[in-house]
This record gives C-alpha cells, structure tokens and sequence, in this order.
C-alpha cells in the first residue's frame, strides 16, 4: 500500500455504479460546497442518467466512474475514467479523462489520491497510455490530488463561461512490468 509521509491510505473499494448508486451520489454531493465547481446541487435524474452512461462505458470500455466506497462498504462518492463528451465544443475531445468526486465527509482524509491510485491502476490495465484531468483553477484539492498523482499541467485555460480558469493535466501510463 502506498502511503504519504503521514500516514497510510484509506482502503477503498471501487465498483460499477448501480441504481441505487444515483440516489446515494445525489445524496452525498447535494451539498453546494461539494459541487462548488460543477455548477451547483443537480437533480437525481442527472445522477440516474450519469450512473446509466457508467455502466454502458464499463461495458465498452473497461472502465467508468466507479462508485467509491469507503472501507466499511458506505458511498462517499465516485472516482475513474471516462471520454471527454464529444457533444462539448471545448476540453480535451477524443482523451480519456480520469476524475474523482466526494461527500464533504470524505474530504481531508486522503479517500481521493487513494482512490485516484486504484483509478490509475485499472485504466493502465485496461490498456490506456495516456489520461487527463480537468480541474477547475479555484479547485486547490483537486489540484493536489492531480499534482501528487505526478500529472503534468499540459494547458491553462479560460472556461467557456470567460470566468473562471482551469488547467488540463497529463498523465502518461507506462505499462506494468510483467
């Protein structure tokens, strides 16, 4: 187990999301704070239809935004991979980006490197040799989950809503040894 200076990585488990997996995503972001660079709180039919396109990616792809559970079973958000939305006129079009969100509860406990690892792992073992992020400027958390996972800032740009910032991270994946 990987661990930081301070102390070792929480278990997480990572799992294809369920039905019942929009209701418990809606719960744990329904908080303004959580979706602070998403727009706001969404409706659970956004959830319903998110959880929805996971399961078709895994079953395309290998891979999706995975529920993340923390090491007693309970939802405290979500990590992994996905294509960047063609149907946006911006962003990195055509790459894989990998992300992670968590419930306010979650935040400060090291779940999202840990579960940015297990994220890491699985796409390189899908066969990926290249992932992004996109993190908003604003977002210092997310910032030092990409940072710390070794990513290189590739661009610095102005959102489509000609506010804010955000960067886009590269992160090459060298194959496992075998």
């Amino acid at each position: 187990m990987t661990t930081s200076p301070t102390r070792p990585l929480p278990t997480v488990q990572l799992r294809v999301p369920t039905d019942e997996d929009a209701r418990a995503w809606h719960r744990v972001f329904d908080d303004p704070e959580v979706m602070e660079f998403l727009g706001g709180p969404a409706e659970l039919s956004v959830y319903e239809e998110l959880t929805a396109r996971q399961r078709l990616h895994d079953a395309r792809l290998g891979f999706c935004l995975w529920t993340l559970l923390d090491g007693e079973g309970a939802v405290i958000g979500f990590t992994g991979a996905q294509p960047w939305p063609a149907e946006k006129a911006w962003g990195p079009v055509g790459e894989i980006e990998i992300g992670w969100r968590l419930g306010r509860s979650a935040w400060g406990k090291g779940y999202a490197y840990a579960a940015a690892l297990a994220t890491v792992e699985r796409v390189r073992e899908a066969g990926l040799r290249q992932v992004v992020a996109m993190v908003n400027d604003d977002n210092a958390r997310s910032v030092a989950v990409a940072e710390r996972l070794g990513m290189t800032l590739a661009e610095r740009f102005l959102l489509p809503n000609g506010v804010r910032y955000a960067r886009r991270y590269v992160l090459e994946l060298a194959p496992e040894a075998g």
